[in-house]
């Protein structure tokens, strides 16, 4: 019977943390997908440039910790990086993360022909510099693909 308590405990602690675990996952991929949104509304009401700008922007609106927007065009070129700026007018289309994995190219051909989703691959996270996953959502609006991902 102690040993059945035991495990049940085990079990239930189990859970417990995996609960937190999935609800922060649950929270940062709202907040990724809200920070999306919040670009295409902000692109509507201001026009491309005004919006690049603002993306590139470290300090500006679409940065939240680990959280930021890339936007490229539909054929991968960076447009805007909310934390690197040296990225802008990079031809990504040809990234692999560490696995091999054209997460670009993957996001570009679900963006033309869903026009949103999610793509999930490993790449570092820069407050943390180590090699993460990362969850990232996008959508295409006319010939940008807006994407904001956060890291698991």
């Amino acid at each position: 019977m102690k040993r059945l308590v035991c495990y049940l405990l085990l079990i239930m602690s189990f859970c417990a943390f995996n609960s937190r675990v999935w609800a922060a996952d649950a929270g940062a991929s709202k907040d990724a997908m809200a920070m999306v949104k919040k670009a295409v509304a902000y692109l509507k009401l201001n026009g491309k440039d005004k919006t690049l700008s603002e993306a590139s922007n470290p300090k500006g609106l679409f940065v939240n910790g680990d959280i930021y927007l890339t936007i490229t065009d539909s054929t991968g070129r960076v447009l805007a990086h909310g934390l690197n700026p040296r990225l802008i007018g990079k031809d990504a289309i040809e990234l692999k993360d560490v696995d091999g994995k054209y997460f670009v190219k993957e996001m570009l051909v679900i963006a033309k022909k869903e026009g949103s989703g999610w793509v999930d691959y490993k790449w570092p996270n820069p407050i943390t510099r180590e090699i993460q996953l990362k969850s990232v959502y996008f959508e295409q609006i006319d010939h940008l693909v807006i994407q904001s991902g956060y890291y698991k």
